[in-house]
């Protein structure tokens, strides 16, 4: 990033409200945390076994923020591949920083795409 850029974002985060920085730090930490999950992420290797675990349920807390959620939501389906379901939870995501959606909202939605996705897995789907 170049130095125009810098200070561009800079003044633009400046303007915004204490609400909507904190907004905005919450998407540029999920974004950043999506990128290293592609960054991270191995070519599949063959399984050697066909059991599936289950997931390890963490309790949701009551204040729970959009991103903390997906966090929480990958640790407890860790056995997910989350590139398949990147561009569900980056839109609700989005839905809520950008659009004003209830952080409540966007997690039960959330969670029902983590639920989801471990059906097709468990049931053999790839998709």
């Amino acid at each position: 990033m170049d130095q125009q850029q810098q200070e561009k974002i800079l003044d633009v985060f400046e303007r915004l409200s204490a609400a909507d920085r904190d907004a905005a730090t919450s998407f540029a930490e999920f974004l950043l945390s999506r990128s290293a999950t592609r960054v991270t992420t191995s070519p599949p290797v063959a399984a050697v076994s066909t059991a599936i675990p289950e997931p390890e349920p963490l309790p949701r807390p009551a204040e729970e923020r959009v991103v903390a959620a997906v966090k929480r939501l990958s640790k407890t389906y860790f056995m997910l591949d989350k590139s398949k379901m990147l561009g569900a939870t980056s839109d609700l995501v989005t839905q809520h920083i950008m659009h004003g959606r209830e952080a409540a909202e966007i997690i039960d939605e959330l969670e029902q795409v983590f639920t989801d996705q471990y059906q097709q897995l468990k049931e053999g789907g790839e998709d």
